[in-house]
């Protein structure tokens, strides 16, 4: 299968849609693998420097918020410019926070790598460009199982950078560990080669308007602020988890590759939870669906933390939560592309995401914050548990169909 792209100069490129696909899922788990394991860096690298955890949650915490102000920026850049500039961008900055992480001798220095560069790097580089790249050349009857696939690619690179990220720690240490990641990195820009140039002709809803047009049409509909208010929720439970869960396994006495394998296994279980969840999504009525993994998110939460710790429970919950870790993705991309079409998908894609990364900065950082006053991660998990809640109820009420004023295909 292949497909038509103009090129800025009227050239016509010519791309086979599996390369495209490839390479789009490989650029997902390169992006999100180094991402998904920084809780692994929290206990070296604060021992090292004689840092507090809130010292650096809040950097991740500021990389979640960057990565979430910048996702509309750079999908509107690759709305407009095409996805393999951004992607390659993105790939670029990546790497540059990750090494200067490497050496960051103060704070402020880790603010500025791990938080701003890297968040900014993800914005450019992440899934959801590439979801949104692959929404403009997959038709509609197919999207939501691409979606999957695009974000299972990200959930193998959680699985894979776990045991790798916590092997060159114990093996370099962290800091040569991160200069490791910051050279995988440096593939992003040559995997952006295969999204070079701009669709010709999108599949779905369409509408002639401008990118303000079609960004204020989206908050005027109810179903998409319902979906960016959930979508919030998402946020917050899965980079609370990926960065304060390593740390407290630690705290209830086992071991840190315990913390590692529990990363891997979400990441290995999540694999599941996004095929499954895009074909699911294709086939049945996305807001229900989202609904019922919230409450799904919120029942293994309470389980986890009213059962006794042991290793066996904490890689229970690891593979629990894995299942319903991004298979909130494809439903949500899904319902975004049903609303407004493909024109615009990367920019309001982004729009629903800078919630998600509002939900993960609040996350990390009350992990931390609390930890420091309570010595206990107790009062983040019931809030999660709550949010699980809100976010079902939020979600029951969303049209699954196109917003008024865009025409279906």
């Amino acid at each position: 299968m292949a497909f038509s792209q103009a090129g800025s100069a009227g050239r016509i490129v010519v791309r086979a849609l599996p390369l495209v696909i490839v390479a789009g899922c490989l650029i997902s788990m390169l992006s999100f693998g180094p991402r998904s394991v920084m809780g692994l860096f929290l206990a070296p690298m604060t021992e090292a420097r004689d840092w507090t955890r809130e010292t650096f949650a809040l950097s991740i915490a500021l990389q979640n918020l960057l990565w979430g102000f910048g996702q509309p920026i750079a999908g509107a850049l690759a709305d407009r410019w095409g996805s393999a500039r951004v992607l390659a961008g993105g790939g670029l900055i990546y790497a540059t926070g990750l090494f200067i992480m490497s050496w960051a001798p103060t704070p402020l220095w880790l603010h500025a790598s791990a938080g701003v560069l890297i968040g900014i790097g993800l914005a450019a580089a992440s899934f959801s460009i590439v979801l949104a790249a692959f929404g403009r050349r997959v038709p509609p009857e197919r999207r939501s199982i691409v979606f999957g696939i695009g974000t299972a690619a990200g959930s193998a690179g959680q699985f894979v950078f776990a045991p790798l990220g916590q092997a060159l720690i114990a093996n370099y240490g962290w800091s040569q560990a991160l200069v490791f990641l910051a050279v995988l990195m440096l593939a992003i820009p040559v995997l952006a080669l295969a999204f070079a140039g701009t669709p010709a002709a999108p599949a779905g809803p369409v509408r002639e308007q401008s990118l303000r047009e079609a960004i204020g049409e989206a908050f005027a509909w109810r179903s998409y602020n319902l979906l960016v208010a959930g979508f919030f929720v998402c946020g917050f439970h899965v980079s609370f988890i990926t960065t304060h869960l390593p740390p407290y396994i630690v705290d209830i006495g086992l071991s840190p590759q315990v913390g590692a394998w529990a990363l891997a296994l979400i990441g290995l279980f999540n694999i599941v939870g996004s095929l499954a969840s895009g074909v699911i999504a294709q086939r049945f009525s996305k807001p229900i669906f989202l609904a019922l993994i919230y409450l799904a998110r919120g029942v293994a939460i309470t389980l986890f933390v009213l059962t006794p710790p042991s290793t066996v429970t904490v890689l229970a919950f690891a593979a629990a939560m894995g299942l319903f870790w991004l298979s909130t993705v494809p439903p949500t991309s899904g319902l975004v592309a049903i609303m407004f079409g493909p024109r615009y998908l990367a920019t309001l894609m982004g729009i629903v995401f800078f919630s998600h990364q509002v939900g993960a900065f609040l996350g990390v950082w009350l992990g931390g914050r609390l930890y420091d006053q309570t010595g206990s991660y107790d009062i983040v998990w019931w809030l999660g548990v709550a949010l699980a809640v809100f976010a079902a109820v939020v979600h029951w009420p969303i049209r699954e169909r196109p917003a008024p004023g865009v025409v279906p295909a």
